[in-house]
């Protein structure tokens, strides 16, 4: 049976065959049991209170009784809960320190579209679970469940100020203001439609704001960060100098200049990378990045003496590098950016504030901080439709791999993995040309398809 838990928690179609109530509360009684072990735990029951999860969701309209299965499986399980509402699931993770909860639930889908929904977990201090974690938390939901009675059971409260308090901690995280920068921001109509816009316009900037308009059915539909024409265009048509694209939970963030064009991830993490390095505050001059960043992104590092340390995909895999490493700085292309000074997870709002910090602090134009790395082109192809399971273990798909790798040499790579939230298989070539990326790219994807058909 596959693993229930993908690379960002529980996802798939809100009420289908695996985001349920039911499963709502389940995971919410199955964590309750095991992030409640341990001796923080017994610390936190001989002060004489429950433990405290914090619970939050993005605005889609299955959130709201996905959340609310969420928190009366907690409940019952005699956990006290803060519901903090419709919150970017950054947000979230940085209340369960600010709050000194014992751990969080963030009900959101992410970039998915408006009818699916997931369910993710944050461990105390609001760092993501480790997969072993999730692994217990998966047994446990067939193991008894905690059942306590009278006042043994818990409450929940809404967390109030739980906006107010984010907003406070990003602007924290600023050492210029933005005074006179002009700024498109689009919330992908999702949890960062009201604190985005306001942290840039109490920063300073003049904000432009699309796709800040919320109705629980329009998140992520045809705005944010995978649809960045309609923010090109208002960046263009305003003359900004800078738009800023949000996922529909706001833990990513591509940008775009003032001339329309979109810089992604990797683009944004040389720029934060060179700037943390020149005010010493890159630690150990080291970056942290997934595999599928641009290989014009190392090569730039590497002129400017930044090392790279690389992590399978998923901001959660590279928090975990940067932990190990004591880094400051890590991410990956599709924008999940971390500040591990500021932050336990990828943060779109406060990458949106640190790139237009850099732009404030130096006077230069996006563009002109961009061109500090050249992106190689970089061809994706997603191969639906096949058993992504098996990748790993086909060996004439390991050969091909191997030959086209050889072909390349120092001039590209070639990487073939399977979704972790969808049931495909992502094949990414990068080459100097574009039409040869894009040839060995066709042939892998025909290769796997052939291999791998479902019957």
């Amino acid at each position: 049976m596959p693993r229930l838990f993908g690379t960002d928690g529980v996802r798939g179609l809100a009420n289908g065959e695996v985001i349920t109530a039911d499963l709502a509360l389940g995971l919410a009684q199955a964590a309750a049991v095991v992030l409640t072990q341990g001796r923080h735990a017994e610390s936190v029951r001989g002060e004489g209170r429950h433990p405290r999860a914090v619970v939050a969701r993005d605005p889609r309209v299955s959130g709201e009784f996905i959340a609310a299965a969420v928190s009366a499986g907690l409940a019952s399980s005699g956990i006290d809960v803060l519901d903090a509402g419709v919150i970017p699931t950054p947000a979230a993770a940085f209340l369960v320190a600010d709050a000194d909860a014992d751990f969080g639930v963030m009900v959101s889908a992410s970039h998915n579209p408006a009818p699916d929904n997931g369910i993710k977990f944050f461990a105390l201090g609001g760092v993501k679970l480790p997969d072993e974690v999730e692994d217990r938390i998966e047994f446990a939901l067939t193991q008894p469940k905690l059942a306590p009675t009278g006042a043994g059971v818990g409450r929940i409260r809404r967390f109030a100020d739980a906006e107010d308090r984010y907003l406070l901690h990003l602007l924290g995280t600023l050492d210029v203001r933005l005074d006179g920068l002009k700024v498109v921001i689009d919330a992908a109509h999702g949890a960062a439609a009201g604190v985005s816009p306001q942290v840039f316009a109490d920063a300073g900037a003049q904000v432009t704001v699309i796709g800040a308009d919320p109705d629980g059915l329009n998140i992520n539909d045809g705005v944010g960060s995978t649809h960045l024409e309609r923010l090109c265009e208002t960046v263009r048509l305003t003359g900004a100098d800078l738009g800023i694209a949000h996922d529909g939970d706001a833990d990513r963030c591509l940008a775009v200049d003032g001339a329309g064009n979109v810089i992604d991830g990797d683009q944004i993490m040389a720029i934060l990378a060179v700037s943390l390095q020149r005010r010493g505050r890159l630690a150990h001059d080291t970056l942290a990045v997934t595999t599928m960043s641009n290989l014009g992104l190392r090569v730039a590092m590497e002129e400017h003496g930044i090392r790279i340390v690389q992590t399978a995909v998923g901001d959660r895999y590279v928090l975990e590098a940067m932990t190990q490493h004591g880094l400051s700085l890590g991410g990956e292309q599709s924008g999940h950016i971390i500040f591990s000074e500021h932050a336990t997870t990828g943060d779109g709002v406060l990458t949106g504030l640190q790139i237009a910090a850099e732009m404030a602090r130096t006077g230069k134009t996006l563009a002109e901080l961009a061109s500090v790395m050249t992106v190689y082109p970089q061809v994706l192809v997603n191969v639906r439709g096949v058993d992504h399971h098996a990748l790993a273990s086909d060996e004439t798909i390991a050969d091909a791999v191997r030959g086209h790798e050889a072909e390349l040499g120092d001039t590209g790579r070639v990487l073939l993995r399977p979704s972790g939230t969808e049931p495909l298989v992502r094949v990414m070539v990068e080459a100097v040309d574009a039409v040869e990326a894009q040839r060995i790219a066709d042939d892998l994807a025909g290769i796997v398809r052939e291999r791998l058909a479902l019957s």
